[in-house]
């Protein structure tokens, strides 16, 4: 077993095999993000796309939360809208970078999930919920809005009447309506999520990446095209596969009958 620390302040990161877990360190904000916490996202994306012995990333919080979005001085310093644009746009490419990763992202969501908390939750590929955990886009309390992307992702999830209900009355669910929303892919007792989520983690962590990769990128896509234009996408990702070191691995032990060994090639 290889396990390798990063060097955060606000994140904990370990790679443990090919499973980075990065871990909100803001226990006493309740994980909320300061101008460090984007500084510190923004170099990890180097980390996540540059390193290809990085199959799956686990994203979870420590303490009571796994996020709550912005802490709220933050709409006391950026005193202009351009400011404030320009600061949730780091977040916005951000999560556009988990979707557009070729690799699977999961939220551990343990405790409070809400405000960009749950945006972040959103931008992952699969959700895993502990049982205590709660959901909600409060935001209209203090007169905002969800702004880096619960509106538009909380609608392809949950459908646009699901989705107005928890964004305009912004009260809270939890994990059992989450799951039974499909918010959230499975739900585990408090004190078992981080070992549910990295046996999902490791089950990804031992197929193919590459056919991992196309296939996540085709689902989040076509999501925004229509069926035609999908269809292509597969039929190319396809023809790409079939030419790689992995399928042929991949037949070799299928005729076998052993288990693949997977090399990203």
């Amino acid at each position: 077993m290889t396990v390798k620390t990063y060097d955060y302040k606000n994140l904990v990161v370990q790679l443990e095999d090919a499973i980075l877990t990065v871990t909100f360190n803001r226990a006493n904000k309740l994980n909320a993000w300061d101008d460090p916490t984007l500084d510190e996202l923004t170099h990890l994306r180097k980390e996540i796309y540059g390193n290809d012995a990085i199959r799956v990333i686990i994203f979870t919080g420590s303490g009571r939360a796994f996020g709550v979005g912005a802490d709220l001085e933050i709409f006391e310093q950026y005193t202009t809208p351009l400011a404030l644009r320009r600061r949730g746009q780091r977040l916005t490419r951000f999560f556009e970078d988990l979707e557009a990763l070729e690799k699977p992202v999961l939220a551990a969501v343990n405790g409070l999930c809400v405000g960009g908390g749950l945006e972040m939750a959103l931008a992952c590929d699969l959700r895993v919920a502990a049982d205590d955990s709660r959901y909600g886009f409060p935001e209209n309390k203090i007169g905002i809005t969800p702004g880096i992307g619960g509106c538009v992702r909380l609608t392809k999830l949950v459908g646009t009447a699901k989705a107005k209900e928890l964004i305009l009355l912004g009260e809270f669910i939890d994990a059992q309506e989450a799951y039974r929303l499909g918010l959230v892919n499975w739900v585990a007792p408090a004190g078992l999520l981080l070992e549910k989520t990295r046996e999902i983690a490791e089950k990804l962590s031992r197929k193919a990446p590459l056919a991992l990769g196309l296939a996540k990128n085709i689902i989040t896509n076509c999501a925004n095209m229509d069926a035609r234009s999908g269809l292509a996408l597969e039929k190319y990702a396809q023809s790409i596969l079939v030419s790689t070191s992995d399928h042929k691995e991949g037949m070799n032990a299928f005729r076998g009958k052993r288990e693949p060994r997977f090399m990203g090639k």
